[in-house]
């Protein structure tokens, strides 16, 4: 079974987020969340949650797509780049989200919530 990737921090779930994994879901493909695994020696307002908290806020999130198999949650190794050969079986896929989706940003919502 294949599955539409998409690695990110996710600190703070947010719709942004949602919205995302939302575009891959109506085309009725399956979604792997991959969770970079950042260095939190020292948590700041980019980074305040450890990645197994961030995997329990998606696991609740997306619980009824994990359930049925749509959706699978990894933790993986903190990344410095995504790198590909020629044509290896999939596409590199970039969704632009509309201005409402694109003006959500995590660190604001963090602020909000202090």
């Amino acid at each position: 079974m294949k599955y539409s990737l998409f690695i990110g921090r996710w600190q703070g779930l947010h719709d942004g987020h949602r919205w995302l994994w939302d575009q891959a879901l109506k085309e009725g493909k399956n979604v792997l969340i991959a969770i970079r695994d950042v260095e939190l020696d020292d948590p700041d307002e980019d980074n305040r949650y450890t990645c197994e908290e961030v995997y329990d806020h998606i696991t609740e999130e997306m619980s009824d797509y994990i359930y049925t198999g749509k959706v699978k949650v990894m933790i993986m190794p903190d990344i410095e780049s995504v790198n590909y050969g020629r044509d290896v079986g999939y596409e590199i896929i970039e969704h632009k989200p509309p201005e409402n989706i694109k003006k959500i940003k995590g660190r604001e919502l963090r602020k909000e919530k202090k």
